[in-house]
């Protein structure tokens, strides 16, 4: 595995002149037989004429395409992608029977499918398309990677990778999971949906008690997110290996992460499987929620993500 150097790719970002807006696009496509709402990012002054390298961006868990998604995905535009950003099924604008379904296969068909459309979009060269997942959505994305032969390089910006052990760790040992397992199967056995609050200040219940970000109405309590979790999502979500991928995906990797976000474990140990085909940026002191808005990490991350795909999608 390969390491770049902090202080280089800050100085990078310090020196960026981009300063450009991205060109937004509304667009539709199919994902099993949904239509799916997304925002496709050109760079700014695009032409008609060019064809453009592309890259789908996919966000954190229980988050829409104007969150970080859209953040990253605009910064790539900037920096020469043709950009998409969508909603998962039942998500946002993406309307679907089942709502809010944290769902490891489910989201990771979209991935497939938002790849897929964007690599019929006039504006895209197909043969030149990346992935980049942050938090969450970096397991579903390294799997759509593997199986997607469009997909010729992956990047992950703050990855929430987890196994069975790291969720034993991070969700109250073997009883809490069991405890959560157990709901989702009366969820699952509801004749109604249980869908819960995403994230809350007051609401102790909440899937995300007091957590920054997700309940900041300046940062990701924006009027588009649903803020809203069905509980059955919790077995499929808990029982998901996002490590398992990396020993069999030889496309090359960017992984982009700090000590000071969340399990850094588990990055490191994807890391530690891929070896070679993985390049690896540990930022200092950056928080998980850190990089899903605050200019100096998204300008660092997004450089390096830039400066990977270009050496990768020639």
């Amino acid at each position: 595995m390969k390491t770049l150097g902090l202080t280089i790719v800050l100085l990078l970002a310090l020196l960026s002149t981009n300063g450009k807006a991205a060109t937004l696009k509304p667009v539709t496509f199919e994902s099993q037989g949904q239509t799916l709402a997304g925002n496709l990012y050109l760079p700014d002054g695009y032409t008609n004429s060019q064809k453009l390298p592309g890259v789908v961006v996919t966000g954190a868990w229980t988050t829409v395409k104007e969150q970080m998604a859209g953040t990253y995905a605009a910064e790539m535009a900037d920096r020469g992608y043709a950009a998409l950003a969508f909603d998962f099924r039942g998500w946002g604008q993406s309307p679907d029977v089942i709502q809010y379904l944290e769902n490891p296969k489910r989201k990771t068909e979209d991935i497939h499918a938002a790849v897929n459309y964007l690599a019929t979009r006039p504006e895209v060269e197909a043969g030149r398309i990346g992935g980049l997942g942050i938090c969450a959505s970096s397991g579903y994305m390294s799997d759509a990677t593997l199986a997607n032969s469009h997909i010729k390089a992956l990047a992950l910006v703050a990855p929430w990778l987890h196994n069975a052990d790291i969720v034993k760790v991070v969700y109250g040992g073997e009883e809490g999971v069991k405890n959560l397992i157990q709901m989702s199967r009366e969820a699952e056995q509801s004749p109604q949906p249980v869908i819960l609050e995403a994230a809350s200040l007051t609401n102790d219940k909440a899937v995300m008690y007091q957590a920054p970000y997700y309940t900041e109405t300046d940062r990701g309590l924006i009027s588009e997110y649903d803020n809203k979790f069905n509980a059955a999502s919790w077995e499929g979500w808990l029982t998901y290996d996002a490590l398992q991928t990396a020993e069999q995906l030889k496309k090359p990797t960017l992984l982009v992460h700090s000590e000071a976000a969340a399990i850094p474990q588990g990055a490191h140990e994807y890391a530690r499987r891929m070896d070679s085909n993985v390049t690896e940026l540990w930022l200092d002191d950056v928080s998980q929620f850190d990089f899903y808005d605050a200019p100096s990490p998204i300008t660092a991350a997004s450089d390096a993500v830039a400066e990977h795909f270009n050496a990768i999608l020639k």
